[in-house]
């Protein structure tokens, strides 16, 4: 199979050395993977251009009393202290959350506010099967809609997930991050707030006419950290641009790439944000290096019906750019 060939949402990559074998994880697709149920498959590739049809690695079902019904978006798969920790993203429509009260845009949206939220699941393999630690809520305060929680360990060695509040809850969404116990079970003290969507200068700028470029809401998604040469903190994020807020919760729009900098590499920040990477409808990106050394990026293209996309990338200093897209591998699109 290739990339063109291959439904694949909200991509993460993990190049394992010990196997030189790339696994790419996404959401379990029962017309490719030929497993039914909700869950998170895996591609693997000895070279980017050629993969094997998908395994499943983990599903819902298989889960007892599991909190969650559906979902499991942006599968993310992290080796810590010697096993294989799955990030998922899960809810569950028929546990409704509280419409926090109106804050400076407004009213929040009275539809979708309902349990979600990123749930840790364990294996001693890539391949599965994962388990879910805490069967009864997700990893971030569960009065919180939340998504797409990705790991990222600070120099003193302490675990964190980073993860998106929902602008169904917010209006504006933001980043926020809660430190994790060692053994990823749980969580320590309150979770911190890193920026808000509109913190991305270039979302509101003025075109002709003196006419925003944009209003709200404003969304956060996809996370993905980044320690760079210079001890700076990258964290690659997605939004939308020209968006509109559907009547049953959704986002209409167009899917950007973009990424912000923390120069003090601490998590808390200060963020400063960068212009978009990627746009044309795609997103929630990730970097990896390949196995002879070079900076790539993965993401999706187009939001619906998605395909995988590959860039190399050039990191100078804290400043990332796009060298060129990969079209040898991703088919171009």
């Amino acid at each position: 199979m290739r990339l063109p060939d291959m439904p694949l949402h909200d991509p993460f990559i993990v190049a394992d050395k010990k196997t030189a074998t790339y696994y790419l994880y996404t959401s379990n697709a029962p017309s490719v993977s030929g497993v039914d149920g909700i869950g998170t498959m895996v591609y693997r590739s000895r070279d980017l251009r050629d993969w094997m049809r998908p395994v499943v690695v983990f599903r819902t079902a298989d889960q007892e009393e599991l909190w969650a019904t559906r979902g499991a978006w942006a599968p993310e798969v992290h080796e810590w202290g010697g096993k294989y920790y799955l990030f998922t993203t899960l809810h569950n429509q028929d546990k409704p959350l509280p419409i926090p009260p109106p804050n400076q845009w407004g009213t929040p949206f009275p539809v979708g506010n309902y349990m979600r939220g990123t749930i840790i699941a364990v294996s001693d393999s890539l391949l599965g099967p994962f388990t879910v630690i805490d069967r009864s809520r997700p990893t971030p305060p569960e009065n919180l809609m939340t998504l797409d929680g990705t790991l990222y360990v600070d120099p003193s060695g302490q675990p964190w997930m980073v993860y998106a509040h929902e602008w169904l809850q917010t209006i504006d969404g933001t980043m926020g991050a809660i430190r994790l116990t060692p053994d990823l079970s749980g969580t320590v003290g309150d979770p911190a707030y890193l920026f808000k969507a509109s913190d991305a200068f270039w979302i509101s700028e003025q075109i002709p006419g003196g006419v925003p470029h944009q209003l709200p809401p404003y969304v956060t998604d996809g996370p993905q950290l980044y320690r760079t040469p210079d001890k700076s903190l990258i964290m690659l994020w997605s939004t939308y641009e020209k968006n509109v807020a559907n009547p049953d919760g959704t986002i209409g729009g167009l899917y950007v790439q973009t990424y912000a900098v923390s120069k003090s590499g601490d998590i808390k920040g200060p963020w400063s944000q960068r212009r978009t990477l990627v746009r044309n409808d795609s997103g929630h990106g990730m970097l990896f290096h390949t196995f002879d050394g070079r900076l790539m990026m993965v993401l999706h293209r187009p939001f619906n019906n998605a395909r995988g996309k590959l860039y190399e990338m050039q990191l100078l200093g804290h400043e990332l750019r796009v060298l060129r897209q990969r079209t040898d591998l991703d088919g171009g699109g």
